[in-house]
């Protein structure tokens, strides 16, 4: 599949800052997300140039796009949704599982000290690494591998994020929340929903649902463990 080629594009840097603002403006202060620092980052960040140039005129649509290997970006509302829940401070820093794109790790960059992220897929895990580079996000650390063992490597962290469904919650995640460290994540198989865990100074885990949503499912050990 071809990803992206920046010369050939009919659209202008101008035209894709429209769409953008329309995107901040219509999808995500519209429905609720009022937090400044993440407008600014939405604003900011050039979303299409983390999908195949062929849907570059839908990067800011209000829809899922395909990124190739069955893999889709969310919709801007979703990513924006998710990542709100979180309350990013500057100073935190953030594991992702499923890296896909790269376009959230790059909002989450904008928001903490520094992300740590990990994609199955080792051509997502590639090009979404490469794609960072070149736009300068070095405080994003990404590699491949199953996401749902974590990176106790570089544990504990103030949040984790999931962009793929289990259908339990990964305790190895959860271990590796700092107190007072949250987590964000789909979880079902065919009724999926937002869950939003936290983890109190004691250590002790609470639960809440939110949104109805449709990820792609969790893959490799959390296969295995259905």
């Amino acid at each position: 599949m071809k990803w992206r080629n920046l010369n050939q594009s009919p659209l202008s840097d101008a035209d894709f800052a429209v769409r953008r603002e329309q995107m901040v403006q219509n999808q995500i202060k519209r429905r609720g997300l009022q937090d400044e620092r993440l407008l600014h980052a939405l604003r900011l960040l050039p979303r299409h140039l983390f999908i195949p140039e062929k849907y570059w005129h839908t990067a800011y649509d209000d829809t899922p796009v395909p990124i190739g290997f069955h893999q889709t970006i969310s919709q801007p509302y979703i990513v924006a949704f998710m990542v709100d829940m979180l309350q990013l401070k500057s100073d935190e820093k953030v594991l992702e599982i499923g890296t896909g794109s790269g376009y959230e790790s790059a909002l989450l960059a904008h928001l903490c000290k520094s992300v740590f992220s990990i994609e199955i897929v080792p051509e997502l895990a590639s090009r979404s690494k490469q794609v960072l580079e070149e736009l300068g996000y070095g405080n994003v650390h990404v590699r491949c591998g199953d996401g749902y063992a974590g990176w106790p490597e570089h544990a504990p962290f103030d949040a984790v994020i999931l962009s793929a469904a289990p259908t339990q919650v990964p305790e190895r995640l959860v271990e590796q929340l700092k107190p007072g460290g949250r987590m964000v994540l789909p979880m079902g198989i065919f009724d999926q929903a937002l869950l939003y865990i936290y983890k109190d100074a004691e250590g002790r885990v609470h639960h809440q649902q939110s949104l109805s949503v449709k990820f792609v499912p969790m893959t490799g050990l959390a296969e295995q463990l259905n």
